[in-house]
């Protein structure tokens, strides 16, 4: 793919003239915002590949942001915040972000999720003329070329990443996937905290999915190991 654009949704100066600055000495196009309703409207009129979001910013939560961008758009959202409690990670992932970078933090590390977005965005790309089937088991129904799943007839609502685990796990029916290969597919890399955001999206995928917590009639969890698709009766 062409150089993406970047968007920079923060507020402090200094630090979107930083991020600015590393974007720009790397050759990577980018766009900057300092606040949640500009954010919105670059993404709406400029399709940005790739979106650096800070949560706390002047006009609404960055929350927010993420759900009104996720109503329409799929665009690679990575949070970078200085909330460092899990409640709020696991917010900011809950409404549709897919990557958590807490402040302070170094220019090599916010690069280094960047690359592996792209390369993430690259993949889906390359794999996208695969994708042109419907898979069905037992009540469930994906439709991988309109990226949308059914249950019972009726469409599930789910955020970015949590359709991304599902279609591996029904590429996968039947096979053990470990946490490092869901984590290396979907993030591009095994870090211990994408096996922890791991376990969060799994658990919010499976209430959506499941009839209930104690008897998964589609997700099997294989402790210590990973996670399995069943093939339903």
């Amino acid at each position: 793919m062409n150089k993406p654009v970047i968007l920079v949704v923060e507020d402090d100066a200094p630090v979107r003239n930083l991020m600015s600055t590393t974007l720009k000495t790397h050759d990577y196009k980018y766009l900057t915002a300092p606040n949640g309703r500009e954010a919105v409207m670059l993404t709406s009129s400029h399709n940005p590949d790739v979106i650096f979001l800070d949560l706390g910013l002047p006009d609404m939560d960055g929350v927010e942001v993420i759900r009104q961008i996720r109503s329409w758009s799929n665009v690679p959202i990575i949070v970078i915040s200085a909330r460092s409690e899990d409640d709020d990670k696991i917010t900011a992932l809950d409404a549709g972000a897919d990557d958590y970078l807490t402040k302070p933090f170094s220019v090599e590390e916010l690069l280094a999720r960047l690359r592996v977005t792209i390369r993430r965005l690259s993949m889906m790309n390359a794999d996208s003329s695969f994708d042109n089937s419907v898979y069905v088991n037992g009540n469930l129904k994906i439709d991988f070329p309109a990226g949308c799943a059914f249950l019972n007839g009726e469409e599930l609502r789910l955020t970015p990443i949590e359709f991304r685990l599902l279609c591996l796990l029904a590429r996968n029916t039947g096979k053990v996937l470990t946490h490092t290969y869901i984590t290396q597919n979907i993030w591009g890399r095994s870090w211990d905290n994408d096996i922890a955001s791991l376990r969060v999206f799994m658990a919010t995928l499976r209430k959506k999915l499941e009839p209930g917590p104690d008897s998964p009639e589609f997700i099997q969890t294989h402790v210590g190991i990973g996670y399995r698709m069943l093939k339903s009766e």
